[in-house]
């Protein structure tokens, strides 16, 4: 599986997703993706090249039709999305890979409303045309309620980063703290791995480490501030990542 890197890299070509909007369809031959591109089969398979090196696309040699030579196939072998968010106080990046399964065991993952739809769905393993365009109308409704209620977290999530900026420049007394606070609030829930925070600066590793201790005390300054009271819990209480020492 690529990183969300090079998988950008890969697709800011507009050939190659124009390869890969007639592949998820169904397989193509070279040749025929050469037609539809209206662009040189070289071109395709230079292209095709790189989707199969990033496995994107696999490739397969069936009988010809005519009785010549086996020909290569290709097809989609990869499930994933990815995104980008990206605005004042704002960047996100993601490549996520989209869960396997059929319909039960998919029906955990999914909102309430589309439970009868896999009441309908069952075990079948075929569907009427006229149903599945019903459904899959159903399941746009539903990703587009979804999205809605995601950027409205995430503008949220901007909100709440351009309301503590002041604090952070209060406290902060270098940009490298006010990195480090910020990279701390942007994955709140996930120890900040200092090893790569202080390479990703080019500071040396006990600087990012006395920074993390200073950022530390003020947080529980504040953590205290906040609540009135001191900073107490009893034995085996789950504590942020940043209260712990």
């Amino acid at each position: 599986m690529v990183e969300f890197d090079e998988a950008m890299n890969i697709l800011e070509n507009k050939a190659r997703r124009q390869i890969l909007r007639h592949l998820v369809k169904e397989p193509h031959y070279p040749l025929q993706l050469s037609e539809l591109l209206e662009i040189s089969q070289q071109a395709v398979m230079k292209h095709l090249k790189v989707l199969e090196n990033a496995e994107f696309v696999e490739s397969e040699r069936v009988p010809s039709e005519r009785g010549g030579p086996p020909k290569k196939m290709y097809r989609v072998n990869q499930s994933f999305s990815v995104r980008l968010d990206l605005g004042p106080n704002l960047f996100r990046a993601e490549h996520r890979t989209m869960p396997g399964g059929g319909p039960m065991k998919l029906s955990n993952k999914l909102p309430s409303e589309l439970d009868e739809v896999i009441n309908r769905l069952g075990t079948r393993r075929k569907l009427p045309m006229a149903e599945a365009i019903d459904i899959l109308a159903e399941l746009d409704r539903a990703l587009e309620k979804i999205d809605e209620s995601r950027d409205a977290v995430i503008a949220l999530h901007q909100q709440i980063m351009h309301k503590v900026t002041p604090s952070v420049s209060e406290h902060s007394e270098s940009y490298e703290e006010r990195i480090m606070a910020r990279e701390i609030m942007n994955q709140p829930r996930r120890p900040l791995d200092l090893d790569l925070f202080s390479h990703s600066l080019r500071i040396q590793s006990t600087d990012a480490e006395s920074m993390m201790e200073s950022l530390r005390d003020q947080l529980m300054r504040d953590f205290a501030a906040n609540s009135g009271n001191f900073v107490a819990a009893r034995d085996g209480t789950p504590l942020p990542w940043w209260l712990i020492r």
